[in-house]
């Protein structure tokens, strides 16, 4: 007995010819694609055929900036700097060998030609050569006497290392001696062009009318000191974790290294049209390459990401793995508020021989560190000594007994306990740079009766200089704090002196003065009564000085690194 089929029936019988033209379809076009694949590998039509559409060949060539020679005559004075010479038919070579991204599919022969170009981010990297004889002749700073030697302590003296002191690259160079030279190339990187600096420091944004003082770099007298370059502080840096430490003065640098590695640019390739994207999965199925004709290559600038809080902040640059951390810690010691003996409750108890202990779990995770202070012990606090109130700043209660330690001595007290608990940490190994004591350059007076910094356009030359009692001293004991340390020592990480306070003693015209904020209507010229307006004579303009201090950054930690290398190998 046959059943007749319902209504529609034939519809149900015919879809599956359908589901089966389907799946034919789609393995011819596999096919397709496959033998497509195959002629891409076999024959070089790549490149004829991307021409065709793009009009462009297999590379990218970027634009070169002119370099410009700095010609350097020895004196019986010292070293006299002569104008500077350009060359039109010169380029900029940046040393980029190991700041190369792992990219894949790259024609050897491209990327050779193409690492040793660093695209700028502003418009000052070439010089206009007709304008070359209007330049005025930098002021000459002959050799500055020398406040004292490069210091380091390297713990390979000690038992628990298993290197030598032999092996240290620091046994060169002294980087603290030489004389600043105006660069006509001017900074690298702009207030426009970074994102994160402080609103005090912007001078330009605020206003300020010269922009000299962010061309003048600074040369040791026996070598170069090159200019920052990001991709070989990233790369030297690959998986590790820098941390500035200290005040609002560390936020500043923290601040400049951070606008310094934003211009950093990442070589990258990508698809030129979205619809050769079904060939890239299908590379990746086949895992052979054969989309290498159609990349286009480009530099794109890395921004970091922010992955901070509060109570630290940390920038992330993910093509390197590199972190980039602040920490604040006004005094580096530990901080309190209780009532101690005679100091009541709430005013600021110093414990001068402990470490800050909201930064010394941390320690461990940094591998290189930049550690400063000085200027919080001129405000109000009371200083301890094994639980014993010993003296304080701006607080001492009439008829208590007699101060046995000022704020300098704190201050010294200080640097030798917050170096001692890091060179002694079981856990940490890593590079601890201590930025030496920045100057002020407040005149006629302090920060809040009347100093000034006004109208500072240039560096001061030499016999120009003012020695600042106070500067002198914070130095002097910082230097005794840090050799103190150096003879407690027992980890196997290394500590080096950064002494920049002499060097940038001279640099009175890189500060914010009065222009710390946007306001239009600001006063930025001394009154009737002759009396300068608000001014900002301690932090330092970005771009500006500053930036100089993460240039010694970097020469630091690559004579450091690439010592340790070449040691090893």
């Amino acid at each position: 007995m046959t059943l007749a089929s319902p209504k529609g029936n034939g519809k149900m019988v015919a879809f599956p010819r359908g589901l089966t033209s389907i799946a034919a379809s789609v393995v011819i076009l596999a096919m397709f694609l496959i033998f497509a694949s195959w002629l891409l590998v076999s024959f070089p039509i790549g490149s004829a055929i991307r021409g065709y559409f793009y009009g462009v060949d297999g590379k990218i060539v970027l634009p070169a900036s002119k370099n410009v020679d700095y010609s350097y005559s020895n004196s019986s004075s010292g070293s006299n700097l002569e104008l500077p010479t350009m060359s039109s038919n010169s380029s900029v070579v940046v040393n980029n060998e190991k700041a190369q991204v792992s990219i894949r599919s790259v024609e050897k022969d491209s990327m050779a030609s193409e690492s040793n170009v660093e695209p700028s981010s502003s418009g000052k990297d070439s010089v206009d050569l007709k304008n070359n004889a209007t330049l005025e002749k930098p002021t000459e700073l002959p050799k500055l006497s020398s406040r004292a030697t490069e210091k380091k302590a390297d713990m390979s003296g000690f038992p628990s290392s298993n290197t030598s002191e032999s092996n240290s690259v620091d046994s060169g160079c002294d980087l603290y001696n030489g004389k600043w030279f105006y660069d006509p190339q001017g900074p690298s990187y702009t207030n426009n062009s970074c994102p994160i600096i402080t609103q005090m420091q912007n001078c330009q944004g605020n206003g300020r009318p010269d922009k000299d003082y962010e061309n003048w770099r600074w040369k040791p007298s026996k070598c170069d000191l090159p200019r920052f370059d990001a991709k070989k502080f990233l790369e030297l840096m690959r998986g590790k974790t820098l941390a500035f430490i200290g005040d609002s003065v560390a936020r500043n640098q923290m601040e400049s290294m951070l606008c310094l590695l934003w211009q950093a640019s990442i070589y990258t390739l990508k698809l030129p049209v979205s619809w050769l994207n079904p060939l890239f999965h299908i590379e990746q199925f086949l895992g052979f390459e054969i989309l290498e004709q159609w990349y286009v290559r480009e530099w794109i600038v890395e921004v970091p990401q922010n992955r901070g809080n509060k109570r630290m902040q940390r920038w992330h640059f993910v093509s390197t793995s590199v972190m980039i951390v602040r920490l604040w810690s006004s005094w580096l010691v530990r901080e309190t508020t209780e009532k101690i003996d005679f100091a009541p409750e709430g005013v600021t108890k110093l414990h001068l021989d402990a470490p800050d202990d909201k930064l010394m779990e941390f320690i461990p995770n940094f591998d290189v560190i930049v550690i400063s202070s000085g200027h919080w012990f001129a405000k109000q606090s009371v200083y301890v000594l094994n639980n014993e109130i010993v003296g304080g700043q701006l607080w001492w209660p009439n008829g208590s007994p007699p101060m046995k330690v000022n704020n300098v001595d704190a201050f010294g007290i200080s640097v030798g306990t917050i170096l001692s608990a890091i060179l002694t940490h079981p856990n940490y190994t890593g590079l601890t740079i201590v930025r030496s004591f920045s100057p002020d350059h407040y005149e006629g007076g302090a920060w809040n009766t009347g100093g000034s910094c006004t109208g500072k356009e240039k560096p001061l030359a030499i016999g120009e200089l003012v020695e600042n009692g106070f500067t002198n001293i914070m130095h002097e004991k910082q230097v005794s704090g840090f050799e103190r340390a150096v003879k407690k020592a027992t980890n196997k990480s290394k500590l080096r002196l950064m002494d920049i306070t002499e060097v940038f003693s001279y640099r009175h015209d890189g500060h914010p003065g009065p222009y710390r904020n946007p306001d239009p209507n600001k006063i930025t010229k001394r009154g009737p009564d002759g009396k300068p307006p608000p001014q900002d004579c301690l932090h330092w303009c970005m771009p500006g000085p500053i930036d100089i201090w993460n240039e010694l950054v970097l020469e630091i930690i690559r004579r450091e690194f690439e010592g340790n290398r070449n040691s090893s190998s």
